[in-house]
């Protein structure tokens, strides 16, 4: 089976609620109800009911079984501003700011309130709205997940080799958000990812911290960064199965990471890859897809303390279904 169709069976096992903000771009509409249809997650669509039962009739598209919830006439609405007013005080907004950025034409922080208060299990918007929009509602309102600061992306990856990682399934981070992440900031992109891996594969994550230099092979401050930020995720997180710096070839093939490595629990076996900065990362992976030919399913948002997923602005239909799935998915846990 393959991960997408694995990731949709694990959704339709416990539904979850995934919110629509962008009701106004044709393709949520007709995701939205192929999404109840599928069983993937019950949706909450963003908008006036009677405009859009209109428009879905107009682009033949069923919205059976879709609550449509108007953020303008909502009976909540009272209560998001007095929660915004109070997550934004510092900044001064008042009630009447909090209302208008509420019921702005975009959705983003009325869609982000409903997860803050329980009322939707995650976020996906992003086919009209640009990255950055759509991560402001997020931080702003729903806020990182409990001991963690940084926002992070992960891939994953789907190659040809089963040998690799699980199955030939590898998760690579970050390699769409942080540009140049500091150890620490590093340190909670692999928890992060790690606990991704469980979501997603279903099982315990083997964290390599990627350099350029494994085991002290070479002296240089960049990969003091990443031993630095080993020691942090093993203090923050003892549990988990994390070794560091390791070379890309230390951290895929056993016989290499003996021999770099020996004794390594990580080495030569690992299924999660942290790259050190965003060059390493974004270029990783778009080579192991176009090189190698593997599927990149992402970048999927981690580190908020509840889901939120942004699409591609130039996104289908399928892939809002797709990522709709992984949002349910990243509620469940």
């Amino acid at each position: 089976m393959h991960l997408v169709d694995e990731i949709k069976a694990k959704a339709r096992k416990s539904p979850q609620t995934v919110v629509l903000p962008e009701s106004y771009d044709d393709r949520m509409i007709e995701a939205a109800g192929q999404i109840v249809a599928d069983g993937l997650a019950k949706v909450v669509l963003l908008g006036d009911p009677a405009a859009l039962q209109a428009k879905a009739k107009e682009l033949g598209a069923s919205l059976d079984g879709v609550e449509m919830v108007d953020p303008k006439s909502s009976d909540k609405l009272d209560g998001y501003v007095e929660e915004l007013v109070v997550l934004r005080q510092k900044k001064g907004m008042t009630s009447e700011q909090a209302k208008e950025t509420l019921i702005a034409d975009d959705n983003l922080f009325f869609g982000a309130m409903m997860v803050r208060k329980g009322d939707a299990g995650g976020m996906v918007a992003g086919a009209y709205n640009t990255t950055g929009d759509v991560l402001r509602a997020a931080f702003q309102v729903i806020g990182t997940a409990p001991g963690i600061k940084t926002v992070s992306s992960v891939f994953l990856m789907v190659t040809k080799n089963s040998d690799f990682g699980e199955n030939g399934v590898l998760c690579f981070a970050d390699c769409a958000v942080n540009p140049n992440p500091n150890a620490q900031a590093l340190a909670e992109i692999a928890i992060s990812t790690a606990s991704s891996c469980k979501s997603f594969l279903g099982v315990d994550a083997r964290v390599a911290m990627l350099s350029f230099s494994t085991k002290g092979s070479a002296s240089h401050e960049d990969a003091d960064k990443v031993l630095e930020a080993l020691r942090i995720a093993k203090e923050a997180a003892p549990e988990l199965q994390i070794d560091g710096e390791l070379q890309a070839d230390a951290a895929l093939l056993p016989k290499v990471g003996e021999k770099k490595a020996p004794g390594s629990a990580v080495a030569g076996k690992a299924n999660t890859l942290i790259f050190p900065d965003l060059d390493a990362g974004n270029i990783g992976y778009k080579l192991v897809e176009r090189v190698a030919g593997a599927e990149a399913v992402g970048p999927i948002v981690q580190g908020l303390a509840k889901p939120v997923n942004d699409l591609s602005r130039g996104c289908s239909v399928d892939d809002i279904i797709s990522v709709s799935a992984i949002t349910a998915v990243q509620a469940q846990g």
